[in-house]
């Protein structure tokens, strides 16, 4: 949904405003307590609605008006978190700094840190979610789980590599990527030699590591305050297709007591001896040992509200950002306890070609027929694949055939909204 302010009015009024300090700026009553939050998308829109509950104030650094989170925060600075003198004037005054991703140059956050602001997570956390084999490489000196890994700076590594791990390879791109840009499966020798060979002709830094035998994924978030608190919520598997979370069902179904307490667990321990504050989002690999029996390896970490956390805005008693809000300020961190025995979330991705049913007939036909889906929408504009939304459902049924309706009417929901076409063929 565009402005329909003129951009160039929007730009100027944005950069004056940004001439206040977040203590001056009119969004913000007296003694509120303002959070500069660095970034423009879903994830800071949904920490806008919970800020406001918290009686706290977002002061946002986005980089055009009609951005996600623009879209719903009324002290906007326009800019780009590349430049210096954009996150200077966009934290000015904050009594704490977060983002909505782990982009923002590591000089920046140094700086801004020694110059007395509360940057959370610090940027002595925030580096091993920025830099994939910096984590391997400390997660490893933790003892936590992960997948042989390898430096790769050169194709002659990469094969060595290849040969070290029978040709089960995953090649990464150790900064940036997400929703599975960045990673490579190559189908033989030869190709991920080409594929070394190109990346690193682009200065891509690259690591990787051993493809496991993958049975599903799974999240263990939890949060952590600067003075020491922190919470976990039940560990959820993570459903993924072409890279992409499609749905989270939380708690993991059929999860073996001792490995969803040992992912719980690991989340809190990689939280504290990192330094993390605010959530943390350990992505990992369920998978099976020589022997049969279930194990997990970490894939990635986000030190942010994470997609696969989106169920606990409907289905828990501290929202992901809510929870994130609260530690990032330092204060005493909610209950993290379900509010129901499953909580299914799908999100709703943009499909091959746009639906000629006009969006809010979609979401009333949805409530009619399901009036217990929670529809999140990001107020994006549509494109193939485009993470528009998502939409949440408890269910009270926590048996396999309970879990499993859950699931396929919030995967309806879901389905409708992208297309405006019921996949059940039903009729009013």
């Amino acid at each position: 949904m565009a402005s329909d302010t003129p951009e160039n009015s929007t730009n100027s009024t944005s950069n004056s405003a940004a001439a206040l300090t977040a203590a001056q700026h009119p969004a913000h009553a007296d003694g509120v307590p303002v959070v500069a939050v660095i970034g423009d998308g879903q994830l800071a829109r949904m920490m806008q609605t919970e800020a406001i509950e918290l009686g706290q104030s977002i002061r946002l650094l986005a980089g055009s008006p009609d951005a996600s989170a623009a879209q719903v925060c009324a002290d906007v600075i326009i800019g780009d978190y590349h430049v210096w003198e954009d996150v200077e004037r966009a934290v000015a005054g904050a009594q704490a700094v977060t983002f909505d991703h782990e982009h923002v140059p590591t000089e920046f956050l140094n700086k801004l840190t020694e110059m007395g602001y509360s940057v959370q997570p610090q940027p002595s956390a925030l580096l091993y979610a920025q830099d994939k084999l910096l984590m391997r490489q400390r997660l490893e000196e933790l003892g936590a789980p992960v997948p042989a890994y390898a430096a790769i700076e050169s194709a002659e590594d990469a094969e060595a590599f290849f040969d070290r791990v029978d040709g089960a390879v995953c090649l990464k791109a150790r900064r940036g990527g997400y929703d599975g840009h960045g990673v490579w499966f190559p189908k033989d020798r030869e190709d991920l030699r080409a594929l070394v060979d190109e990346l690193l002709g682009k200065d891509v830094p690259l690591m990787a590591e051993r493809k496991v035998a993958l049975v599903r994924e799974l999240s263990a978030m939890c949060a952590r305050t600067p003075s020491g608190e922190v919470k976990a919520w039940p560990v959820l598997e993570s459903v993924q297709r072409d890279g992409i979370c499609v749905e989270a069902i939380c708690p993991a179904p059929g999860l073996a007591d001792d490995l969803a307490r040992a992912a719980e667990k690991l989340s809190v321990t990689i939280a504290s001896e990192l330094g993390v504050t605010g959530a943390l989002a350990v992505e990992l690999f369920e998978t099976v040992d020589a022997d049969g029996n279930p194990e997990i390896f970490v894939n990635e970490l986000a030190m942010r509200p994470h997609n696969t956390g989106h169920w606990s805005q409907d289905g828990c008693e501290t929202s992901q950002f809510e929870q994130h809000l609260r530690a990032v300020a330092d204060m005493p961190l909610g209950s993290t306890r379900p509010t129901a025995p499953v909580t299914v979330m799908v999100n709703t991705l943009g499909g091959d070609e746009a639906s000629d049913v006009p969006i809010s007939q979609r979401f009333a036909e949805v409530w009619r027929r399901f009036p217990s889906a929670k529809i999140h929408w990001y107020g994006k504009d549509w494109r193939p694949g485009r993470k528009l939304g998502h939409v949440n459902l408890c269910g009270y049924d926590a048996s396999p055939e309970g879990i499993a309706e859950t699931r396929r009417v919030a995967n309806l929901a879901a389905g409708y909204i992208v297309d405006g076409v019921w996949a059940d063929g039903y009729t009013a």
